[in-house]
């Protein structure tokens, strides 16, 4: 039986049974053309691995999207993200922002997590049907993003709309987007320039008096970093929290296990990033030719990787692969937080926003259950769920 054509650029491939289409990938074509995008795909863990550590080899810098304006040729004059940066700038950027994300940094925030995590699932009415993206998956990562930035409670609001706004952007276009990157961009100008006037300790403290090379960064790449730490630091959090919680619910009986040892916690969360993926894909380009399992790769050609199928790998994670095992020992680790230079700013800020949650969610309402139909996320980025009604029944 001939290999399918398999559309990778389009949302709706990762919807329709995405699973039997990674594995015939991993195992028919690995290194598998996508004709009508114009790239490669990459499924398997140890290829994904080599490009994402090998950055003089596959740079970010000609785009990360699997729809990038920047291949298209659409991409606004701006500054870039951090994202599209490499070696060495990637690094003296990275370092602006890296201290607040340290283990020990991250540590002293767990008490204001906690009490966050607490007042989202006070606020959840029991025995009726509510919307757990809405109630317990948005509020605790928009709101701890939002504290480590500096803005105010009264506007966090706000950026729940520009956060959502910019993903959809993402497969829609980048003009979909303009007014919506605008608007984020006027409101971080505004306190950019009181934080000059009186500095806090916040990011937009930190990155207003921050300087690259001994030179201060400029107010435009400043709102860069502002937009990427906000859209970061909500969504990939978001869909842990919306993944994992529906993992739980498909599978019960890990779920009591966790419930009867919450000391698992922190392997169940790995557990949960592996299985889930909350960011599916990211892109690179070879700056050389070179060759992937045999596979010529030219110079300038386009490189997907599909993180989501790595950590499926049965060459990986043998026979269970496919099996949410909350008390399993991820060695080698999941890919879900990217690896090599780009490997993920945040991981040690989800991981602790994800144990907290879960730890609080499950004390107090052990056995929520589904209450209608899921509504997945339409993206070739985030693994996200839009809408998961479930009932909360009280211990």
């Amino acid at each position: 039986m001939s290999l399918p054509s398999y559309a990778v650029d389009d949302p709706d491939f990762y919807l329709d049974d995405v699973e039997t289409a990674y594995r015939r990938l991993r195992t028919e074509a690995p290194v598998y053309w996508c004709e009508r995008a114009g790239f490669w795909a990459l499924t398997k863990y140890a290829d994904i691995d080599h490009v994402s550590r090998n950055a003089h080899l596959f740079c970010s810098g000609q785009g990360v999207l699997v729809k990038d304006p920047m291949r298209d040729g659409t991409m606004p004059d701006q500054p870039p993200s951090i994202i599209y940066m490499d070696p060495p700038a990637h690094l003296r950027y990275r370092r602006l922002v890296s201290k607040a994300f340290t283990p020990r940094m991250v540590k002293e925030l767990e008490p204001r997590i906690r009490m966050y995590a607490r007042e989202s699932l006070d606020a959840v009415p029991s025995g009726v049907p509510v919307d757990f993206i809405e109630h317990v998956a948005v509020p605790l990562p928009l709101l701890v993003i939002a504290e480590m930035l500096g803005v105010p409670k009264q506007d966090r609001a706000e950026f729940k709309r520009w956060s959502d706004a910019i993903i959809a952007g993402a497969d829609l276009g980048v003009m979909s987007t303009m007014a919506t990157v605008q608007e984020l961009f006027g409101y971080f100008l505004r306190e950019l320039e009181a934080r000059r006037r009186a500095p806090r300790q916040d990011l937009i403290s930190a990155l207003a008096f921050a300087e690259v090379d001994g030179e201060r960064l400029a107010d435009d790449e400043v709102l860069m970093f502002c937009l990427t730490l906000l859209v970061a630091g909500n969504e990939t959090t978001r869909n842990l929290i919306s993944g994992g919680a529906r993992a739980l619910m498909q599978c019960p009986d890990e779920r009591r296990k966790l419930v009867a040892n919450p000391a698992l916690l922190p392997r169940a969360v790995d557990e949960m990033l592996r299985w889930v993926t909350p960011v599916k894909t990211f892109g690179r380009t070879a700056t050389q030719d070179t060759t992937i399992r045999g596979q010529r790769i030219a110079a300038g050609d386009y490189v997907v990787l599909l993180y989501a199928s790595a950590n499926r790998d049965e060459e990986v994670w043998g026979p269970t692969a496919n099996r949410f095992d909350v008390t399993r020992v991820a060695d080698p680790g999941h890919l879900s937080f990217g690896i090599g230079p780009h490997s993920c700013l945040g991981a040690n800020l989800a991981q602790l926003e994800g144990c907290v949650l879960f730890e609080e969610l499950l004390a107090r309402f052990p056995d929520f259950e589904p209450a209608g139909e899921v509504e997945p996320l339409r993206s070739t980025i985030m693994n996200g769920i839009v809408r998961m009604p479930v009932v909360f029944a009280s211990t």
